[in-house]
């Protein structure tokens, strides 16, 4: 089942049975919209706080995925979750509603892969029947915990990304309709001492890159292998990096699309979003929305999802230190 350092290759792969995604207003507005399973119209979700609203976010997002596969919850064996808040509470208060045993991850943006890989690997090892892997992120309480209190205004420069608010879940079970997980490649910390948390995207391309080359490599696949690559929110300065370390590393990355979540989800032509998308549920929501529905249509036959993480916290980057990244690849495959 290991490959290499760090690739499983699910020799039972696991299936997805069924997803749910929820987005705010912003990604409502963004050209995927028609793919999330619930778009709420603004971003309080009739709760008081912005903590509570990312809440709800994850306990709908994981309610539609449940009753999609036609499950109870009692048949959840485990749930696998993480985000952004300060001991990712999102997610902990999320699987208080759901009762199922509960392993709390934290990978930053990463999660959303990390969680994915976790679950399958639990359902194709014969520790669980089913599993659910859940994240989720909110601009509001984003802004309010790694930047500036959102009601302060802030001006932000061109190459910040915009967090997106939404939350996305699959279960995963070991039989069933719905496309296979085949192998997952875990990061390793990847730092080459950037500071700024304003440019994420180039801090976590060297990650993204790192994560892909192993994977080819320890799959012994070649990039065409895939009919996407897609990082997780690198969007619109770390994305392009990525692919001029990748060509420049000699891998023949035009052999297939290579895409990013984070410019994927909103219009960033026309939408306030800097940079692009980032936050836990910008990768969530793209796969488990967009890219698994053309996946069922036959658009799709392989995809590669990167998730990408800057594991940075308000006090270490008040403490000087530098933005250390990792990044998640999961395959999968119709």
């Amino acid at each position: 089942m290991l490959h290499g350092r760090r690739t499983w290759i699910f020799e039972t792969p696991p299936v997805i049975l069924a997803t749910g995604t929820v987005v705010g207003p912003d990604e409502g507005a963004g050209p995927l919209a028609a793919d999330f399973d619930l778009v709420h119209p603004d971003m309080e979700i009739q709760q008081p706080s912005w903590e509570k609203a990312e809440r709800a976010l994850l306990e709908q997002a994981s309610d539609i995925a449940v009753s999609t596969a036609k499950l109870s919850k009692d048949k959840i064996n485990f749930y696998v979750g993480g985000d952004l808040i300060n001991q990712i509470i999102s997610s902990t208060f999320a699987a208080r509603t759901l009762g199922a045993p509960y392993l709390g991850v934290f990978g930053a943006c990463s999660t959303s892969m990390e969680s994915l890989a976790l679950a399958s690997l639990i359902v194709s090892s014969g520790a669980g029947e089913y599993a659910l892997a859940g994240t989720s992120s909110h601009n509001c309480t984003a802004e309010k915990q790694f930047r500036y209190p959102t009601e302060y205004g802030s001006q932000k420069p061109p190459t910040a990304q915009y967090t997106v608010t939404g939350a996305g879940a699959a279960v995963i079970g070991k039989t069933g309709q719905g496309p296979k997980i085949t192998s997952a490649t875990l990061g390793k910390i990847v730092d080459l001492g950037i500071k700024d948390p304003f440019n994420m995207g180039a801090a976590m391309a060297p990650a993204a890159v790192d994560t892909i080359q192993g994977h080819l490599e320890e799959t012994g696949r070649q990039p065409g292998y895939y009919d996407l690559i897609v990082t997780g929110d690198l969007a619109g300065v770390g994305h392009p990096i990525a692919d001029e370390m990748l060509r420049r590393n000699g891998v023949p990355i035009e052999q297939t699309r290579f895409l990013d979540c984070g410019l994927m989800i909103y219009d960033v032509a026309k939408q306030k979003v800097q940079a692009g998308g980032s936050g836990c549920a910008c990768s969530a929501a793209v796969t488990y929305g967009h890219l698994l529905k053309r996946i069922a249509k036959g658009e799709l036959k392989r995809i590669l999802v990167v998730a990408t993480g800057a594991l940075l916290s308000p006090l270490s980057y008040q403490q000087g230190e530098t933005i250390p990244c990792i990044a998640h690849a999961v395959s999968i495959e119709a």
